[in-house]
Order: structure tokens, then C-alpha cells, then sequence
């Protein structure tokens, strides 16, 4: 899965590019790496029908099954094994949910609410890392439509979230993100075999992404580029920090 991105052009274009009316962060600096939780810009469709940009948090709200599992383990450990009562709903509630980044299984009833118009977006991207699964180094590859590293959009999804996404932090209330994946071809598929961000490139694809159509009608988009439509690309300046496993291809 991908969990790692750059996106190198300026708001400007990408608001030119996507027809976006408004921007709430005109300001941004060009990002050669966005990691999990990061913030990254996203355009979707405002109250009042007009395209905007917003910064959001990388990664959607994790299916509650999984976060019962991490609460489980720490329920064992730190209430069990001393004896000490605890609320199970207030322990499930204050579990840290670092995000799911990828969307790949669409039949899940836990992404089937989010992929409604009205929570489709788009991802300004202008290349993505991958790491070496296949070759076993899991050196990171990046990967982009051109070697000019031209501007593109992931299809994405987005939605209002409260959780606790750090424990330092507490209970946080914000706006989330993540995007679709597929599986993976040409040339990725040479370093990565397990799957791939889709990305949209046509002004067709971007509209209709973002317009009233049911998922049934757009879901053919969560599909690959045409093989060979993709070239590995060097990385940007070196990121702040080495990219995080989270992320999840369910």
C-alpha cells in the first residue's frame, strides 16, 4: 500500500487544474514527502456545490473490529492482570486510531459510507513512493506519470472524524482522508506486487469523481493506469522521516 506521497506543484495549479473555487490554505509550501496523519490538500465539492481545497489528516477511520483488537491487548495487560475494573465502551472509545490510508475492498460495509458523492475527492499528487516488497530490500521506489513529474489525483475519500489519533494528544475532532488502490501493474508491480494508488488524470475522470453519480456509476474508475503509463522517478528532497507501516489494503 502506499504510504507515502509528494506533492511538489503550487496550490494555484492545482485549483486551476481541478476548477476549485476556494482555497482555505493558499500558503502551503510544496510537500516532497506526506506520511500517515500528515496534512495534505484535498479538493471535494463545498455545501454549496463549488469545488474547494482543504488541508485533511492522512488516513480514514479504522473499522472498529480491528480497533477492538488493540483494546484488547491493552485490556489484558493494564486491567486483567491488576484487577482493576474498567469501561469497556470508554476503553473502545479512547483507543488510538492512527488511520487507514489505502481503500481497496469497496464491498466492506465500513467504506461502502464513504463512497457516496458527497464524501469523494480528489488527491493532488505529483509522485508516490512504493517500497521493494518484491526484490525484499523494501528500499523505497517513486513513481510518477512523467519525469517531469506532472500534476495528478488519486481518487479519494474524505469524511469529519473525533477520535483519539494520539494518546498525547487526546480526543481530537478533524477532517480525515484517504485513497483508493488497485492492483498493481507496470512498473510497479516489478518492486511492489500487492497493489497501487488509483489515479485519475483526465478532466472526464475528475468530474465525474466529484459529481451527484451513485457509486455503481463511478466505481469503475478504482482501476490502474494502462501499463507503461507510470515511470520510476528519483525521490524529492529527503522527507523528515521514514515512512510509517500503517495503512491497509481491506
Amino acid at each position: 500500500m502506499c504510504n507515502l506521497y509528494a506533492m511538489m506543484r503550487s496550490r494555484a495549479e492545482v485549483a486551476s487544474l481541478a476548477g476549485a473555487m476556494r482555497d482555505r490554505n493558499n500558503n502551503q509550501p510544496p510537500q516532497p514527502g506526506i506520511y500517515p496523519d500528515y496534512p495534505g490538500p484535498v479538493v471535494l465539492r463545498g455545501e454549496d456545490g463549488q469545488r474547494e481545497i482543504r488541508d485533511m489528516r492522512w488516513g480514514m477511520p479504522t473499522p472498529p473490529k480491528y480497533l477492538e483488537k488493540e483494546a484488547a491487548k491493552r485490556r489484558d495487560k493494564q486491567y486483567v492482570a491488576k484487577g482493576k475494573p474498567f469501561d469497556w465502551d470508554e476503553l473502545l472509545r479512547m483507543e488510538p486510531d492512527k488511520g487507514i490510508t489505502n481503500v481497496r475492498q469497496t464491498e466492506i460495509k465500513h467504506w461502502q459510507q464513504w463512497l457516496g458523492p458527497k464524501n469523494r475527492c480528489l488527491v493532488p499528487m505529483t509522485s508516490f513512493s512504493e517500497p521493494d516488497q518484491v526484490g525484499g530490500s523494501l528500499k523505497p521506489f517513486w513513481f510518477a506519470l512523467s519525469e517531469d513529474k506532472p500534476l495528478a489525483f488519486f481518487a479519494g475519500v474524505w469524511t469529519p472524524y473525533a477520535c483519539v489519533r494520539k494518546i498525547k494528544t487526546g480526543w481530537e475532532e478533524c477532517e480525515v482522508y484517504g485513497f483508493m488502490t488497485t492492483h498493481a501493474t507496470e512498473p510497479v508491480i516489478t518492486y511492489h506486487d500487492k497493489a497501487q494508488p488509483v489515479i485519475l488524470t483526465q478532466p472526464a475522470e475528475w468530474d465525474l469523481w466529484l459529481s451527484d453519480a451513485p457509486w455503481p456509476e463511478v466505481k469503475h474508475l478504482q482501476r490502474p493506469l494502462p501499463e507503461g503509463s507510470l515511470v520510476v522517478v528519483p525521490p524529492e528532497a529527503k522527507p523528515e522521516r521514514a515512512a510509517e507501516t500503517q495503512g491497509s489494503l481491506i
